[in-house]
């Protein structure tokens, strides 16, 4: 028997390679499918079933793909939602053969009506893993505030509700040995205080996470999963109605994010197409040159995260600026998430740009120590775009939190006409805000070099806690 965590960082995504006596099933596969037939039929294994925990929001899964090419079964727990492809819709407790080992599913709503785990029994009747997908995490539990998002009458209490009985009846009772593997693990906007690890026994789990407290009542898990929750990206519901409806062949879709076009052809598409243009290079190289109008999304960084919450719309059309040799990783990183209208790339890159003879423009960054200096000279306005949780815990004195995360919300609270100095935790974020408001005609935004980590380094700021919100900048 063969267990393998097939981890994703940009995602914070797992999925899981299950394999006995030449069958292997897949879990939770992400869009791009190739890599799990390869990793089968190196081991001379045939992938059998394709389990589900539930319809994904936060990535399109492989699954009607990786189906289509294997012939695999795709397994969902119980569902009444019709879907665009062939299915096996499993009972509470149904089981599923898997060479010499048992595959038993566990209905859990909560995170969704539909959200299941699958409990793995090995070749002796022993009950050694759970697959939790967003029901349990590591340190904490699914969310259970989305699929109201599709489904208008599951209020995020009935949904908490759920989610409680499901933890104390179907997996609390058990055995502490048991390893647990979660869909996905710090990072993702699925849950809001999963730890960095990604598993660890049920019993440890029952000890050390919050919402498997023994005395906590239905109503004082309410409270405390419901509490503190954010809006989910707005790309959300349209990813969970491609995994339920269905959708474009990822083979088809990088193959069109991956058309290279010269520097006219590039102008020309953008134009009559109205695409934003995703400029995914270092965000210190984006700075000193770029084509007017780009954000700056780099790929080395929470990609795929940071597109969703900022352009929201699936169907938007898309033209990507990346380092020669990336075109593919981009379109199909794009793709993992519902962005199908790459329209391709701009060959040779900014150079190809700038030797054409077409308008570039730059951005301001400073060194920390530069803007302790701006300090002393006059007084300036600081933006910290970090997570409102981040800027509670600390920031620099008289900084104002406009967070990343609600950019639109944040746009209305600055005034075009001051210059702002706009800082991360690393420069990473800061350079998406500035890049995104400057395509919408906001001229006066410096970003800071390296972010707090590098204005702490310093020791000339002051630092202070949480403070009750500004509303006028």
């Amino acid at each position: 028997m063969k267990i393998e965590q097939i981890y994703t960082g940009c995602l914070a995504q797992g999925a899981y390679y299950i394999e006995s006596n030449g069958e292997a099933a897949i879990i939770d596969p992400l869009r791009e499918v190739d890599p799990y037939i390869k990793m089968a039929k190196d081991r001379n294994a045939t992938i059998k079933y394709i389990f589900e925990t539930h319809f994904h929001a936060d990535f399109v899964s492989g699954h009607i793909d990786l189906a289509k090419k294997t012939g695999a079964d795709i397994v969902y727990g119980p569902t009444t939602m019709e879907t665009g492809f062939s299915k096996i819709t499993a009972k509470d407790g149904q089981e599923f053969k898997l060479g010499n080992i048992t595959i038993k599913l566990i209905h859990t709503p909560g995170h969704t009506m539909e959200s299941s785990c699958y409990l793995l029994i090995d070749e002796n009747g022993k009950e050694t893993s759970l697959f939790t997908g967003d029901t349990l995490f590591i340190g904490d539990v699914g969310r259970p505030d989305l699929a109201q998002k599709v489904i208008s009458e599951l209020t995020q209490e009935k949904l908490a509700g759920h989610l409680f009985d499901s933890l104390r009846n179907k997996i609390m009772p058990l055995s502490d040995d048991i390893i647990v593997y979660p869909g996905h693990g710090a990072g993702s906007a699925c849950g809001k205080m999963m730890s960095d690890a990604t598993t660890d026994t049920l019993g440890h789990q029952k000890q050390t996470n919050y919402a498997l407290r023994a005395d906590m009542t239905k109503d004082d898990f309410t409270d405390a999963v419901l509490t503190g929750l954010t809006p989910p990206p707005g790309y959300f519901p349209q990813n969970v109605l491609m995994n339920i409806q269905g959708y474009q062949n990822i083979d088809a879709v990088v193959k069109k994010g991956t058309l290279p076009l010269d520097p006219n052809d590039f102008e020309a598409i953008a134009k009559k197409t109205q695409a934003i243009l995703i400029d995914t290079r270092d965000p210190q190289d984006f700075t000193k040159g770029f084509i007017p109008g780009s954000y700056n999304i780099g790929i080395d960084g929470s990609f795929a995260n940071w597109v969703g919450t900022t352009i929201i719309n699936t169907k938007q059309p898309l033209l990507v600026i990346a380092e020669q040799g990336r075109q593919q990783e981009v379109a199909t990183r794009l793709a993992r998430i519902g962005f199908d209208n790459t329209l391709g790339y701009l060959k040779g890159g900014i150079d190809a740009w700038v030797n054409a003879g077409k308008q570039t423009e730059t951005i301001t960054s400073v060194t920390a120590e530069n803007l302790a200096a701006k300090m002393h000279e006059e007084n300036i306005h600081i933006l910290d775009v970090r997570r409102a949780s981040e800027y509670n815990s600390e920031h620099i004195e008289n900084a104002i939190n406009t967070p990343l995360d609600y950019l639109e919300d944040s746009i209305q609270k600055i005034d075009k006409n001051k210059t702002y100095y706009v800082h991360c935790r690393s420069g990473y974020r800061s350079m998406v805000f500035v890049s995104i408001l400057k395509s919408k005609g906001y001229q006066n935004l410096i970003d800071v070099k390296g972010g707090i980590q590098a204005i702490k380094d310093t020791k000339k700021f002051k630092f202070s806690e949480y403070t009750s919100p500004t509303t006028m900048l």
